[in-house]
């Protein structure tokens, strides 16, 4: 085809624009926000009831395995339940309600978990280890100007210092996939503990079944779990919506009802001098019980890494009204009913039901557990920076963005998940590596998320001390806790990831710097196009290549193989920019390759952000055919 033919409207005038400058092109990229709040009622409080079928399965089936895992070795004193009681409500309104719903989801674009957090700085200051100040890698948030300040002094130095120092650079590129080899180790181990922990459920009814006949029973619900997800967030959100929220009003309902007819007085426990005795009880023994209380949490990461298929508003409506008083209801109940009976601690949920209730419960227990971990696409946006190695990402909703299915992650994650629950048997077990996932991620989100606010938010420095020092020392008391279970098996969930991410983006940086130093000189190029044995094919012919600039090396091999050319030669390049999302618009830019035009060779960059959808092939082409046909109508506009 020939490119010089015009669409018969042509562009309207206001479309017109000069590609002269390829890198001054490059940096006109709108900042999209899709996520934000400003959407209507109807549609915050709809998404804010699917969330609860996606987000809250987790922390939601928590009060199936809390108080066991907390006091494996029994109650010895019964003000020892009012103590963990009043350290659970304190670590749900700390953490999960102040920390993340109030504070950390002012998000990138409305995209959340380390990968967001660690973009949105790199576009702040130059810390990538493949650098981005490339014009096409460049900052293209909208701009404004700032007063001097101490704030932006304090910015700027921060900036410097960061951008001057490869330990820096290094540190923040290991926590980054550090955290994301966290998350998905809870991914792993969320759907092992909660299924088998709801499944055990049925040893009160049947204790002829032993704990080995409940691990191979939770095996094919695992399975079945799993299967699922490629139905995608949006369906499996709406399908399991309804299941969530009836399993809260049970736990809810049961827990007051203990509450009333057990031991009101349990509400003391809001008094938080009753952790101060419980440690100055127990000593030794209540900090290692931290490693079980901390599983209250479980969970918690999944309003900030979700924040692609929900936004803020949401996610803050649904927790504050459904989760935290139906959860805390829960414990508070549990706690009165072990005052009264301790002895059933090892199983509190199950023991504290009345019997009429307890097949309706246990029935939706099941179903609650396993969708404690949907849809957990984190990886995804791991793709576009170089961390992990490229797989397919299904796109499953055409309402809304960031609702992805990774088929070959869905299947390593099941995998493990199964190997896990065979493997270790117990919620015990698995708890105490449980943990260590958990703590983790929440102290990784709090040191990237105080560069966020030095480096971009430029928040006074009195917020930022406090912000730091209160979560630094909570997360701190929980980690030391329960690294001392590390060494039995607390580093598997996270350590194949983090080596493979590691490895991984090595390769890509030492490939990135290879393939500059060895491109195809112009003169080269033109010498070998003006070839009397190299004909020109009337069609229009991609090479792909990784570089923005040059000619790769393999286009002269390849001619040489074939003498030929297309008529229209384009030289492609696919660059992922640290941003969420590009403008489809904006989403090609394209110069010319050589002094001659006749020759009719091209290089174009398709730029697209970490959540980008990638189009279909047929999409694709002619999306790039419309677009060159626009910059070679507008080029010539111009040059007249």
């Amino acid at each position: 085809m020939s490119v010089q033919e015009d669409d018969a409207a042509g562009p309207e005038p206001d479309r017109l624009r000069s590609h002269d400058s390829f890198y001054g092109d490059a940096e006109k990229v709108s900042n999209d926000k899709n996520h934000g709040t400003g959407e209507n009622w109807a549609r915050t409080l709809q998404l804010a009831f699917q969330s609860i079928g996606v987000v809250y399965g987790d922390v939601g089936t928590s009060p199936l395995y809390v108080y066991s895992s907390t006091f494996p070795d029994g109650v010895k004193h019964p003000d020892d339940l009012v103590g963990v009681l009043s350290l659970m409500l304190y670590t749900l309104i700390l953490i999960p309600m102040v920390k993340y719903v109030f504070i950390v989801l002012a998000n990138d674009n409305g995209d959340g978990g380390t990968f967001a957090l660690y973009s949105l700085i790199s576009r702040h200051a130059k810390i990538r280890m493949i650098p981005n100040d490339q014009t096409e890698d460049a900052n293209v948030s909208n701009y404004s100007i700032e007063a001097p300040s101490s704030q932006l002094r304090r910015a700027e130095w921060v900036k410097q210092k960061l951008e001057s120092s490869n330990a820096a650079k290094i540190a923040l590129f290991t926590i980054k996939i550090l955290g994301t080899s966290t998350v998905m180790g809870d991914g792993t181990l969320t759907p092992a503990i909660s299924v088998l922990s709801a499944v055990s459920g049925i040893r009160e009814k049947a204790p002829s079944v032993t704990q080995l006949q409940v691990v191979w029973i939770s095996v094919p619900i695992l399975i079945v779990l799993f299967s699922v997800q490629r139905f995608g967030t949006d369906k499996v959100g709406y399908s399991f919506a309804p299941v969530i929220s009836v399993w809260f009003v049970l736990i809810a309902g049961i827990g007051a009802y203990n509450l009333a007819v057990h031991e009101i007085t349990i509400l003391r426990a809001f008094n938080p001098l009753y952790i101060v005795e419980y440690f100055r009880r127990n000593g030794k023994e209540a900090w290692v019980s931290l490693g079980g209380a901390v599983l209250c949490i479980t969970g918690t990461e999944a309003m900030f890494a979700d924040l692609g298929h929900f936004n803020i508003r949401e996610i803050q409506l649904s927790f504050t009204c459904v989760l935290f008083p139906s959860v805390a209801l829960c414990y508070m109940g549990q706690a009165a009913y072990l005052r009264k009976f301790p002895e059933d601690v090892g199983d509190t949920f199950y023991k504290s039901l009345s019997a009429p209730l307890f097949w309706p419960v246990f029935v939706v227990a099941i179903m609650a557990a396993i969708i404690a971990s949907q849809a957990l696409a984190i990886l995804s946006k791991a793709l576009p920076l170089g961390c992990f190695p490229r797989v397919e990402v299904v796109h499953t909703s055409n309402k809304y963005e960031g609702q992805v299915y990774i088929p070959e992650v869905n299947f390593l994650i099941s995998v493990a998940s199964v190997a896990i629950t065979v493997a270790f048997q117990t919620t015990a077990n698995i708890g105490n590596t449980y943990g260590i996932c958990v703590v983790m991620v929440f102290s990784i989100i709090t040191h990237l998320m105080t560069v966020v606010m030095l480096l971009i938010w430029k928040v006074r420095l009195l917020f930022i001390a406090a912000f730091y020092i209160v979560f630094t020392f909570t997360e701190f008391l929980y980690l030391s806790s329960i690294l001392s279970k590390f060494a039995e098996g607390g580093y598997l969930p996270f350590c194949f990831l983090l080596v493979l991410m590691a490895t991984w983006h090595y390769v890509h940086v030492k490939r990135y710097w290879y393939e500059p130093d060895h491109i195809v000189p112009p003169d080269e190029m033109m010498a070998l196009l003006e070839r009397r044995d190299v004909r020109r094919v009337p069609s229009v012919g991609l090479l792909y290549s990784e570089l923005i600039q040059g000619i790769p090396l393999v286009f002269p091999r390849l001619v040489d193989k074939i003498p030929s050319v297309h008529a229209v030669f384009v030289f492609m390049s696919i660059k992922h920019l640290p941003i969420p999302r590009v403008a489809p618009l904006e989403r090609f830019i394209f110069q010319r390759v050589g002094p001659d035009a006749g020759h009719r060779m091209f290089r174009c960059v398709a730029r697209y952000g970490y959540n980008d959808p990638l189009e279909g092939t047929k999409e694709f082409a002619a999306f790039l055919l419309d677009r060159l046909k626009m910059f070679v109508h507008e080029e010539a506009v111009f040059a007249c």
